[in-house]
């Protein structure tokens, strides 16, 4: 009897045993369950941040919605521009800007830097500002690069420059197409859209984003924008490189006056 009333004991113990080993398994699942759920939450939170964050009309680039055209051509009233020159065609000194126009750098410069430089030293009459094509940032450089010869052979040049730059895209993003560049053409002032639609794609301004590219590189330039000077004082053609303010390059156009 005793063995009997032993047998059941341990049988008891066995199956509480049991029933609290299957409870810990069942709390663990349910524990893991919890802890997936919130790691796919958390990814789901981090992905819509993303999406956030990238889409939206303010990466630029969009050709029917254009913005600060007027605020940009505002900049050019009053000045002289002929092909790619803006300013007093007698000024003694020449401050040369090697730029590509996807180039995000170059966009910071046409927004931040050059308006000061333009307002002190080209409105004044001390110093011509030229672009030259630099185009190393993708296959649509080049094509933009000569957009903005053709609009500049209609004296508009630099306002197709600043145009493009206040709605420049992402980077290689395909935005710089040909109903993009033809916005940024008429938003610009180009009268003649037919002619301006010609003369870019025409040998002699494509070969001319072509000579000015071999320039940079002649000059050892590797990046965008960059910048030179050219003056009765200066050097022959001194290489600035990128300068870090405005006042940096206002001094060098005093120094090669």
């Amino acid at each position: 009897m005793s063995n009997k009333r032993e047998r059941e004991k341990r049988r008891e113990e066995r199956l509480q045993q049991e029933a609290a080993s299957s409870g810990s398994g069942e709390q663990r699942t349910r524990l893991l369950q919890i802890a997936a759920g919130a790691a796919f939450l958390a990814i789901v939170a981090v992905v819509v941040l993303i999406v956030a964050n990238s889409g939206g009309s303010d990466d630029g680039g969009d050709a029917t919605n254009l913005k600060d055209v007027k605020e940009a051509n505002s900049l050019f009233e009053g000045i002289p521009q002929e092909d790619l020159v803006l300013g007093d065609p007698k000024a003694t000194v020449e401050l040369i800007e090697y730029g590509d126009l996807q180039c995000p750098v170059c966009k910071s410069y046409a927004e931040e830097m050059l308006p000061t430089v333009i307002a002190n030293k080209v409105k004044t009459g001390d110093a011509r500002l030229i672009f030259r094509n630099f185009p190393i940032i993708g296959p649509q450089s080049a094509p933009a690069g000569a957009a903005a010869l053709a609009a500049g052979a209609q004296n508009r040049g630099w306002n197709f420059l600043e145009v493009f730059y206040r709605n420049q895209g992402l980077e290689n993003s395909g935005y710089a197409d040909d109903e993009f560049l033809t916005a940024i053409a008429k938003a610009a002032g180009v009268k003649d859209i037919a002619k301006w639609n010609k003369d870019r794609k025409s040998a002699k301004f494509t070969e001319e984003v072509e000579k000015t590219n071999e320039q940079a590189e002649t000059f050892g330039f590797t990046g965008t924008p960059s910048i030179a000077v050219k003056g009765p004082n200066s050097n022959g053609t001194e290489l600035l490189g990128t300068p870090g303010s405005s006042e940096e390059i206002e001094e060098a156009i005093d120094q090669a006056s």
